[in-house]
């Protein structure tokens, strides 16, 4: 793209929720929770650096104490958790940034050294995850045997969701995504492998989508469908999980959840190599896309003049670069992160990567 204004940098309106331009903070797990799955500090520092994003959708935050997979990442059903977002979402805010909750649910990717005492493990089906997890506790380990869930725990693991949707109402969110992707508890449902159920959440296509459905049905009856999203990734096999036709998969959940009318779609460019994530969404989800396929600024102002996105979410050029947007509106050169220091404690390779100083 040459010539004219940057698309990226225009304004655009996410459901009820008004964002200062087109680029997008993607959620990244970093490992900084403190006490009780806390956020601290630290997390109001990051968020608040990068509050000139257009929006910023937090790392994955537990619903509940059995949707923790990963060491030190914060929850959202205690109202400890919800004070200490409360900071978070303040800052953001006193620097006329946006910010949204992404409830992440680990399902079956999940060590009972990583959970709290009474935790438990659960999926779909009884079908254990082949990775295995960091742990403080004793280092690497496997994925727990999960439980399948009954019908009653469908039904309350949705509450759980809908309870933490209305807690990050209350500590100052502006909404939340749902995260279906990477392998977690809504994508364990969608996926034919790890969904073996004979029940109506089971089976067909429909029935697998159906607890995707059914927890944005909720989100949606507890803070209004303008401020509830989900993200999406058809076809990605991260955390083992194996869909036989994800063509089909991700068509039904969209018209399903066509109705709901969310604030936006979150798409992730599909690895399936016949398989087009952004063309699927813009023919089965009648509103705004946000999209992620590892775009520079260049190709992510050229994917939004294109119209296959209305907004482009970055992950790491996040970061090394607080100040993305306005690396972006200047030209300024972006930053490389390091890798050894995504996910350890602390302030190092999180809160320090400096601002751009003009020479």
């Amino acid at each position: 793209m040459t010539g004219g204004p940057n698309p990226l940098l225009s304004p655009i309106r996410l459901g009820d929720i008004d964002c200062q331009n087109r680029v997008v903070m993607a959620p990244m797990t970093r490992s900084r929770a403190g006490d009780g799955d806390c956020p601290t500090e630290l997390h109001v520092e990051y968020y608040s650096q990068r509050a000139s994003a257009g929006l910023i959708v937090t790392e994955g935050v537990q619903p509940s104490i059995d949707g923790k997979g990963y060491a030190r990442t914060p929850g959202l059903h205690e109202p400890a958790q919800v004070r200490a977002w409360s900071r978070v979402t303040d800052a953001v805010h006193a620097r006329g940034g946006r910010i949204v909750a992404q409830l992440m649910h680990a399902g079956r990717v999940g060590s009972h050294y990583n959970k709290r005492p009474g935790a438990r493990t659960v999926a779909p089906s009884a079908v254990r995850a082949d990775v295995s997890l960091w742990t403080d506790a004793a280092g690497m380990q496997p994925c727990d045997e999960p439980e399948a869930l009954s019908l009653a725990n469908i039904a309350a693991v949705i509450e759980d969701y809908a309870q933490a949707a209305r807690l990050a109402r209350e500590a100052g969110f502006d909404g939340v995504e749902l995260h279906c992707t990477s392998g977690y508890l809504p994508m364990q449902f969608l996926a034919s492998n790890t969904n073996r159920r004979s029940d109506g959440y089971g089976g067909s296509a429909q029935g697998r989508a159906r607890f995707v459905v059914e927890v944005l049905e909720a989100l949606v009856a507890a803070i209004g469908a303008g401020r509830v999203g989900f993200r999406i990734c058809p076809g990605n096999p991260f955390n083992g999980v194996v869909d036989e036709n994800p063509l089909e998969t991700y068509q039904t959940l969209l018209g399903a959840t066509r109705p709901l009318g969310c604030a936006y779609l979150h798409v992730i460019a599909s690895p399936v190599a016949d398989l087009d994530a952004f063309a699927l969404a813009r023919a089965h989800h009648p509103g705004r896309l946000i999209v992620n396929d590892g775009f520079d600024p260049q190709s992510a102002a050229a994917a939004v003049q294109a119209g296959r996105g209305d907004a482009v979410s970055f992950g790491r050029h996040y970061i090394a670069n607080p100040d993305l947007v306005e690396r972006i509106a200047s030209g300024a050169p972006l930053a490389s992160f390091n890798r050894k220091t995504l996910y350890t404690p602390g302030a190092a390779g999180y809160t320090d990567y400096p601002a751009w100083v003009p020479a």
